[in-house]
């Protein structure tokens, strides 16, 4: 083979493994990236966000159609976000949605859970902390809350967290342990559904709630 051919070959196969690069790089990219025609358990989670949070009143059938890419674009103009209609990263993101390499959620249910016992149970004790997450999955079977974790947790004005703000902070280490304790079937709160802090409770309603457990600084209660 000649000098000069081998620099042909050369330079063609140089040219082939850039290309297939950029193919490569722009599957990944697209790969996080949900839009008008996306399926799956991701878009079901993107449109029970925003079903719970007011912004979307479709089917929640994980199919992504021209409501969900209106909800998408209310939720985006309303947050300070590029208005496409499209779950890139940062809308992803605000959503409080993780999405892995091989585009599928990882926040799940213990990402969720363990950002509302950080937010509500902070500081608690380690037992609390599970009671308070065992609480939660308690509303998802009882037939008088929504029979999500997901709609438990945004139901409007359930949890304080969701209005100042906490349930965005930082989640602690040992909350992740103790959603993941609360999902295996761990249930400290003795079957409660609600739970409150006597020394800051102003509602005359939970007071007259049965107590079954007092655990740190919480009372909880069904």
């Amino acid at each position: 083979m000649t000098r000069s051919r081998k620099k042909l070959c050369l330079a063609l196969a140089v040219l082939f493994a850039v290309n297939i690069l950029i193919i490569s790089l722009a599957q990944e990219a697209d790969a996080v990236t949900y839009k008008q025609g996306s399926t799956g358990s991701v878009v079901t989670e993107i449109q029970q966000r925003l079903s719970d949070w007011g912004y979307y009143s479709g089917s929640v059938d994980g199919v992504y159609g021209s409501k969900t890419v209106a909800a998408v674009k209310y939720f985006q103009r309303t947050n300070g976000l590029t208005v496409d209609g499209k779950c890139g990263p940062a809308t992803l993101a605000a959503l409080g949605i993780n999405i892995n390499s091989a585009g599928q959620s990882t926040s799940g249910d213990v990402e969720l859970l363990a950002r509302l016992i950080s937010a509500e149970a902070r500081g608690e004790p380690y037992t609390g902390q599970v009671a308070v997450g065992a609480v939660v999955l308690n509303r998802v079977e009882s037939p008088a809350f929504p029979s999500t974790m997901s709609g438990v947790i945004y139901q409007s004005g359930a949890f304080t967290c969701l209005s100042d703000g906490q349930f965005w902070e930082e989640v602690a280490d040992s909350a992740y342990q103790a959603a993941q304790d609360a999902i295996n079937g761990w249930d400290p709160s003795g079957g409660a559904l609600y739970y409150f802090n006597p020394n800051t409770a102003t509602s005359s309603w939970i007071w007259s709630r049965p107590i079954v457990a007092v655990i740190g600084d919480h009372y909880f209660c069904t």
